[in-house]
């Protein structure tokens, strides 16, 4: 394999300084890389990758399967780690280093099957499909899952052949250069795997570096049509996982205290800083008022704790920024109609901690209603029957997860499937990503996906091959 590029080139002074959102105190530094730096690590990664790319799946399945081991190993240390950098509470960052480590293990099992030529019968000669890794592709990867987010990524993309460097985001570069410790400790390639602990603005650039093939970015609306147009300009595959205001519609035939203990889990995952947490509960309007009252009473059980005790239901936000941001929305919902049913204030400590909130009387023109609230703030609409559920849910720049609860199984496989604008819908469970099921979203949500066959296939090339003895004159001049 290529030898390491050093990344030694710091930019003068420039740092990453982590805060504790539980506190607000300063955390750990760390130097930043600078755009050279970034440079020379992709052209490192692609010489690594002419290595890797003609590895077996079983050389490259022993490898991203250590990895998972290595995970499960040290899950307290890096559950921890996201504690500390992200406010995660710790039970949550192990159940999200143990899912990493899941993700490994599946696509170590599958990639082969999922990347094997595929023979097309075209009545003359040997035809088939193959799938060929496209080279080192770009990972710009949020904070809100700092392991996941990246392994739900990385994973694939080792097993397909590819090369990856990452941008992390600001607020979690130990977790960054963590996850490529982990990865180099199984014996990924030094080069073929970077954590780059670069600014937002140095992305275009490297986007354009001619080592790189395809970007990946999880993250915001405005940060995905950054990352589409710089790609687009110089032609290179992307796939972006945005933005949700995930709607679940709520039927009259449901029941109540089942469904409000549904939407609570949906609403709360990651102290509701999820992308595919529920945000819109769109009730019919005969139960609204009962299934009001069942959320609040299931949601008041979501005490804000010490996230580094076991046990805690929900801990701080991100950021004292993103705390405020939430707040305003709730203030601004209320001040124009919304109904305060729990929570909506900050509590007199330092630190990002905002409880868990529901607004009822939730209508269009209200932020609650019409933007993504990233936070843990359940927004109650009513709507007149089955069909204006529907519509009101589709009435969204986004279309990420969805969600049916319901008695009956088969009106909400209906609906699931055919009727919500979502790339994912399920029925009478919280929405959540699976390696084995496909894993994105529709309009300003994104598109391509992640996970199963379907996603590591993103960041191949699927080739058509057609293979026949030279014979004289058989040619074909139709294209």
């Amino acid at each position: 394999m290529a030898e390491q590029a050093e990344l030694t080139r710091p930019d003068a002074g420039a740092v990453f300084q982590t805060v504790n959102p539980a506190t607000g105190e300063p955390g750990k530094s760390y130097p930043r890389h600078s755009i050279a730096d970034a440079h020379d690590a992709a052209a490192a990664a692609h010489r690594a990758f002419l290595d890797w790319r003609r590895t077996s799946f079983d050389e490259r399945a022993a490898v991203v399967r250590k990895a998972g081991d290595i995970l499960r190993a040290r899950k307290d240390e890096f559950a921890r780690l996201m504690t500390e950098e992200m406010g995660k509470t710790v039970d949550d960052g192990r159940a999200e280093v143990e899912k990493c480590a899941t993700n490994c293990d599946w696509f170590a099992d599958h990639a082969a099957g999922y990347l094997a030529d595929q023979p097309v019968d075209i009545g003359g000669p040997e035809a088939f499909v193959t799938f060929n890794p496209l080279g080192v592709v770009l990972a710009v990867m949020p904070w809100n899952f700092p392991f996941w987010q990246v392994f739900r990524f990385i994973a694939p993309a080792l097993m397909a052949g590819n090369g990856a460097l990452l941008k992390h985001a600001s607020n979690v570069p130990g977790s960054a250069l963590a996850i490529e410790d982990v990865l180099h400790q199984a014996g990924v390639p030094k080069d073929l795997f970077r954590a780059l602990l670069l600014p937002s603005s140095d992305v275009e650039a490297l986007i354009r570096d001619d080592h790189i093939a395809a970007v990946t970015l999880t993250g915001s609306v405005g940060a995905g049509k950054a990352v589409a147009t710089a790609a687009g300009s110089v032609l290179k595959k992307c796939v972006l996982e945005l933005g949700g205001s995930d709607a679940y519609v709520v039927l009259e035939d449901v029941d109540i205290a089942a469904a409000a203990k549904i939407a609570a889990t949906a609403r709360m995952v990651n102290g509701g800083q999820s992308c595919i947490a529920g945000k819109r509960f769109i009730v019919v309007r005969s139960i609204v008022d009962r299934f009001s009252e069942a959320l609040v009473e299931v949601m008041r059980g979501y005490a804000m704790g010490d996230p580094s005790k076991d046990g805690t239901k929900l801990g701080p936000m991100q950021s004292v920024k993103a705390r405020n941001e939430i707040h305003r929305q709730v203030e601004d919902s209320v001040r124009n109609g919304a109904r305060l049913l729990l929570g909506g204030k900050i509590p007199d400590k330092p630190g990002a901690w905002y409880p868990a909130t529901v607004l009822g009387d939730v209508r269009p023109g209200q932020p609650a209603h019409d933007e993504e609230v990233f936070g843990p703030v359940a927004a109650v609409i009513a709507a007149e029957d089955e069909a204006d559920a529907i519509r009101i849910a589709n009435a969204s720049e986004f279309g990420l997860g969805s969600g049916v609860l319901t008695g009956d199984p088969d009106r909400g496989r209906r609906i699931a499937a055919k009727e919500l604008e979502a790339g994912l819908s399920f029925v009478n469970e919280n929405v959540r990503s699976d390696p084995r099921m496909p894993f994105g979203g529709v309009k300003h949500s994104g598109y391509g996906r992640e996970c199963s066959a379907y996603g590591i296939r993103e960041f191949t090339n699927i080739k058509s091959v057609h293979v026949r003895p030279l014979e004289h004159g058989t040619g074909n001049a139709i294209e």
